[in-house]
């Protein structure tokens, strides 16, 4: 599906996470919406945790510092205009999947890309509640006339289509508060991505998405997980935990700070025991103390003890939610591991054994030019939010509602009446 950004535009994606804030400014490059990054800006994350905004003003600082170091790198390309929209992440502790089935009648025509819509458009109006916002409406399989295995039914003519649907949703208040921190930033939200999703959409080769691989994104509050089969996401889910938890159980194990926890973790930390751990003694800087009078030194596979059970604890709880999607069977066997918590050492091992599948780590392939410091996994949310907008247009609920046509079934009536009395 072709974008609905002409070539030569500028695009934004805004990331707001619990442990950071990145901003990636892209234009696009060609018709096949190809992305040059042209601006990035990246800080700390204030005022938000666990993906819920706790303070209003400390996040729509973060947010604003975040945007403007994107547009002081892009003001070339740009001539200084400041942005206007972003494509902005949802946190998957905030979403819900919705598996529906919906059929619609063709009278014997060519089904069209309309007559798809009709069956969004379909599921949305019997979906839509006070509570929730719909954030993506993916078809993922069809049926003509009962047959399965239909992998392209625009052109093809029956009777009835039956159209597998994704609908995901979102919880209304926390999406409010998140947008309420944007726009306090003079910035139009012009679309929302659920994170694992756009993760898997930086992550993920074509062979993945097709045959079937389950993406774990894990973040600095939570871990999201999405199941990809079809080409297509079929289910999202997450788990309340992340890498800050690992980094508050190092600080309180150790009686440290937690910014000295969270050095640690970056440079000693590991998800599995090696046999030298006893050996290695690391430095640990009393909670409270300027200057101690002595060292304090800790093995290292005191601290490894410490991260290994908070790590095995999320893996099993990610292994739960697949199990309970009922889609394990087309899971495959794949798992990619991505956000900036999956590069603690050794983690790729624990989670081939914990979740029994095949895992690599992943980060964003497919924007070319990322300088080192953001073409890691800690990015790849940002990065598949450009994905996102470029290449599936038409999943956004408001495209749908809005370029669906009510009165296709009633035309189609009068024609099949014509040619048949």
């Amino acid at each position: 599906m072709p974008s609905f950004h002409p070539k030569g535009s500028v695009i934004a994606a805004l990331d707001v996470g619990s442990s950071k804030i990145a901003c990636f400014i892209g234009r696009i490059r060609d018709e096949n919406g190809n992305i040059d990054v042209i601006g990035v800006g990246h800080q700390a994350s204030q005022g938000i945790k666990a993906g819920t905004v706790v303070d209003l003003d400390l996040a729509e600082s973060a947010i604003r510092q975040s945007v403007h170091t994107a547009e002081k790198m892009a003001a070339d390309v740009t001539k200084g205009y400041p942005l206007r929209e972003v494509i902005v992440n949802v946190p998957a502790i905030h979403t819900r999947s919705h598996l529906m089935n919906m059929n619609v009648q063709i009278m014997g025509q060519a089904i069209t890309d309309n007559d798809i819509r009709r069956a969004m458009a379909k599921a949305q109006s019997q979906i839509m509640a006070p509570e929730s916002e719909l954030i993506h409406t993916i078809p993922t399989s069809y049926r003509i006339d009962g047959h399965d295995g239909i992998q392209e039914p625009r052109g093809l003519y029956g009777q009835n289509l039956d159209v597998d649907i994704h609908i995901v949703t979102g919880a209304s208040a926390p999406l409010r508060n998140i947008a309420g921190c944007i726009q306090a930033s003079h910035l139009d939200i012009t679309a929302l991505c659920a994170a694992p999703y756009a993760s898997g959409l930086a992550c993920l080769v074509d062979d993945e998405m097709d045959m079937g691989c389950v993406v774990v994104d894990m973040g600095g509050g939570t871990t999201g997980i999405a199941i990809f089969y079809g080409k297509e996401m079929i289910f999202t889910d997450s788990v309340p935990v992340g890498g800050q938890h690992v980094t508050n159980d190092i600080a309180k194990g150790l009686t440290t700070s937690i910014q000295a926890a969270e050095r640690m973790k970056a440079l000693y930390g590991s998800a599995i025991a090696t046999s030298t751990d006893d050996k290695d003694l690391i430095d640990v800087h009393p909670l409270g103390e300027e200057d101690p009078i002595q060292p304090n030194h800790i093995p290292r596979s005191y601290l490894v003890s410490i991260i290994a059970p908070r790590l095995e604890e999320t893996l099993e709880l990610v292994r739960a939610k697949i199990a309970d999607s009922g889609l394990s069977h087309v899971a495959g066997r794949r798992v990619v591991l991505t956000g900036g918590a999956s590069q603690i050492p050794g983690l790729r091992e624990l989670a081939q054994k914990y979740l029994e599948k095949q895992v690599r780590l992943g980060r964003p392939l497919r924007l070319p030019g990322l300088a080192d410091s953001v073409s890691g996994p800690a990015f790849s949310t940002t990065a598949g939010l450009l994905h996102y907008v470029t290449e599936r247009a038409d999943e956004m609920p408001a495209e749908i509602m809005a370029s669906v046509e009510d009165a296709t079934l009633w035309e189609r009536v009068k024609l099949w009446l014509r040619e048949n009395w």
